[in-house]
This record gives structure tokens, C-alpha cells and sequence, in this order.
């Protein structure tokens, strides 16, 4: 999910796939009882960057074409 991000600026990256506002968290992990927490991400720099949303990246939060083999 292409993202335009700001240097500097904490994203929090949804880690259970039940977020409504995907990629980011929007509190469902804690409301559908998992144990997953969101992951806390700073902006190195101000561009645009690929949020995974497979949740099976191995370069999180960030897409690595993981996607593709499923």
C-alpha cells in the first residue's frame, strides 16, 4: 500500500490484518482479543513508501513482494 510518510513522523502499523484503516491500526486487535500489537515505525525520510498488507512481509513494516507467493 503505497504511503506517502513525513521524516520524522511515528506510523503504527497494523499487525493482526483486522484494522479498518489498513495499514495502520485502528485498535481492532485489542477489541477482537488478540494478542498482536501494532508496530511502531519513524519516517527516515519524507517520500513515498509500500506498507505491506499480506502481513507476511519479512521486512516489516514494509512490503517485500511476499505477497506474490501466496
Amino acid at each position: 500500500m503505497p504511503v506517502e510518510v513525513e521524516a520524522g513522523k511515528t506510523y503504527y502499523w497494523c499487525t493482526c490484518g483486522r484494522s479498518e484503516k489498513q495499514p495502520f491500526c485502528d485498535g481492532a486487535h485489542s477489541r477482537d482479543g488478540t494478542d498482536l500489537v501494532p508496530m511502531k515505525w519513524e519516517a527516515p525520510e519524507t517520500k513515498t513508501v509500500y506498507f505491506c498488507a499480506c502481513k507476511q512481509t519479512k521486512n516489516e513494516p514494509l512490503c517485500d513482494g511476499s505477497h506474490g507467493a501466496l
